[in-house]
């Protein structure tokens, strides 16, 4: 009897980044990650052949069109927390607003596991620095979590397991 692998569920993940002046082990336990995607540009191009088709000739010839494969592009990836006093994600962001946008690139990972606790695949970006930084609208009449949001620009991901 063949077995077939495990589907993995959106919720057992763990996403490692590591900042610069963290006072906290841990500075962030986030709820949503999402904008992991590398994807591959097409370049299309026209061509005339001589070649004729069909049972009457063709005039002009026949149009071939050819795709091959372009640029690679990796997407923003935005974390979501729920808010604390911890400060390092916003620093963060505020250093690469001042202008040290060279010495802020951070690496990281993110991490799926599955029913058993086992890791079972995992992504790494590089080179990544925050590019929008924005707290969910408060009401006095809420109960729900603050969140707060981090995107970040991304050079490359990759998939190492």
């Amino acid at each position: 009897m063949a077995t077939f692998p495990e589907l993995l569920t959106a919720s057992r993940f763990y996403l490692e980044l590591k900042l610069e002046g963290s006072q906290e082990p841990v500075d962030a336990t986030f709820l949503e990650c999402r904008g992991f995607k590398r994807t591959q540009e097409v370049i299309e191009f026209c061509e005339v052949t001589p070649q004729q088709w069909g049972s009457k000739p063709a005039k002009y010839g026949r149009v071939i069109r050819t795709k091959v494969p372009g640029n690679s592009k990796t997407e923003n990836i935005i974390l979501r927390r729920g808010m604390t006093n911890s400060k390092t994600l916003w620093k963060w962001f505020n250093a690469v607003e001042e202008g040290n946008w060279a010495k802020q690139l951070r690496d990281g990972s993110l991490t799926i596991y599955n029913q058993s606790g086992q890791e079972q695949a995992r992504f790494q970006f590089r080179g990544a620095w925050p590019t929008r930084y924005s707290a969910m609208d408060v009401s006095a009449g809420s109960s729900e979590i603050e969140i707060e949001e981090l995107e970040l620009a991304v050079e490359t991901l990759t998939r190492s397991l």
